[in-house]
């Protein structure tokens, strides 16, 4: 903000927090409107009523929702997706980046280039899908957990965070007789919890909203994640109304299960953001602009 005595100042600074408010309300308006819509009278929300505040009070839809088995297979299925998954992923990352970040790596310069090739060019989804299946992967849980188990663009944030590092902590723990594994482990990492933090939130958010991989890899609906069955609910309206609902209710309330089924699948990440936040910002600035 400008902080300034003048009109014109104060002036800037009154445009900037009403520029801002108009952000915030922009962002925070649709969950509002979907919350509003789960909790309300079902015949409200059916006719559409609904516009900020709930009308009427009901909780049928979450009722709906945490009484089906498939909802809590799937959920239980991206949890352990989203735990997993991240810790190997950013196992993965740190181990490949912190390497490249050091001058006297000889494979520097090829190592690089061979990963950021992969950021332009691909196999494609079907020799992805030939190779998966002539891996065994197929219809496994390892085969949403190994095909994306380094992201190229989270290994060059990490790399260039390592770059800040100064040499001289290595070369004095080298003096001490730690070798390498021992310096990455008990140097290297104690100092980079913000850029883990930033790893563990963004590959932790990439699982828990993935659903294509499983789409094509998973036609086991025992190992599918929330967001595939969620996609079955809002885009094919199959699933939970059709199980357990008559017909003549599903009118009214299938559209409040869908916004139900959404705040079930967001909330654990608002959740967890806060937490991580004040490491996220300052990995982000720092892993993006020095070295």
């Amino acid at each position: 903000m400008v902080h300034s005595n003048t009109f014109s100042g104060k002036l800037a600074d009154a445009a900037i927090n009403v520029f801002m408010v108009f952000v915030i309300i922009i962002c925070l308006y649709p969950l509002v409107f979907v919350f509003s819509m789960s909790i309300s009278d079902p015949l409200a929300a059916a006719a559409q009523e609904v516009w900020l505040l709930p009308k009427g009070f009901s909780l049928n839809a979450y009722k709906l929702v945490f009484e089906n088995p498939d909802i809590w297979t799937s959920y239980l299925n991206t949890i352990w997706y989203t735990v997993g998954g991240t810790a190997f992923n950013v196992i993965m990352t740190i181990s490949l980046a912190y390497p490249l970040s050091r001058r006297n790596f000889f494979l520097r310069g090829p190592v690089t280039f061979l990963i950021v090739f992969t950021m332009l060019f691909s196999g494609g989804l079907i020799p992805t899908f030939i190779l998966v299946n002539d891996l065994g992967l197929y219809n496994t849980r390892w085969a949403l957990i190994i095909l994306g188990a380094i992201g190229v663009w989270y290994v060059i944030i990490a790399r260039t965070y390592f770059t800040t590092i100064p040499e001289s902590l290595i070369e004095s723990a080298k003096l001490d007789g730690a070798n390498d594994i021992r310096i990455f482990w008990t140097v290297i990492i104690p100092l980079s919890k913000p850029i883990i933090a930033v790893l563990v939130l963004f590959y932790a958010v990439g699982h828990w909203n993935s659903y294509f991989s499983a789409l094509i890899y998973l036609p086991d609906k025992n190992l599918q994640p929330l967001q595939l069955y969620l996609v079955k609910v809002l885009v094919e309206n199959t699933g939970l109304a059709d199980s357990i609902m008559p017909s003549e209710e599903k009118s009214l309330a299938i559209m409040q299960i869908k916004y139900a089924i959404i705040m079930v699948a967001t909330l654990p990440i608002l959740f967890v953001y806060p937490f991580l936040q004040k490491y996220f910002v300052k990995g982000v600035m720092i892993g993006a602009i020095k070295g």
